[in-house]
């Protein structure tokens, strides 16, 4: 049985209600497709630290306030994730491609122009969600 990748998700929502998408870097799995920034949950990380470490390495932003929004798992055959996806409702700093990768603010309406990764889907639809409440 192959082992569980633990993986903090970070939904950002800017004040023109408009939401953070990160492109995978070539060489990378799934190389090309827009995300939710994040990354692996290290040993003795809580999902909180771990995210406001990948945030700081991606975006160059530190991490201020979170709340639990869904966790998904999904089988990629290759590997298995477990999302834990909670948004980022207060940041310091201004987001920006840390790691030379491009970013996107992007409206409910212009959502399904990105392709994003299959576990992600479900992320898509709850963010559209909370970005057409607004």
């Amino acid at each position: 049985m192959s082992h569980i990748i633990h993986v903090a998700v970070g939904v950002l929502i800017d004040d023109k209600h408009c939401v953070l998408l990160a492109r995978r870097l070539k060489g990378t799995h799934l190389e090309g497709f827009w995300e939710f920034p994040g990354g692996k949950v290290e040993p003795k990380e809580t999902v909180k630290m771990a995210l406001d470490r990948e945030l700081r390495e991606e975006l160059g932003i530190k991490v201020d306030k979170t709340s639990p929004l869904l966790i998904i798992s999904h089988d990629y055959g290759e590997k298995q994730v477990l999302l834990d996806v909670h948004r980022v409702e207060a940041w310091l700093g201004e987001p920006f491609g840390a790691e030379g990768q491009p970013i996107a603010w992007v409206d409910a309406q212009s959502l399904g122009d990105f392709q994003v990764p299959e576990a992600n889907a479900e992320i898509m639809a709850r963010v559209a969600e909370l970005l057409n409440a607004n």
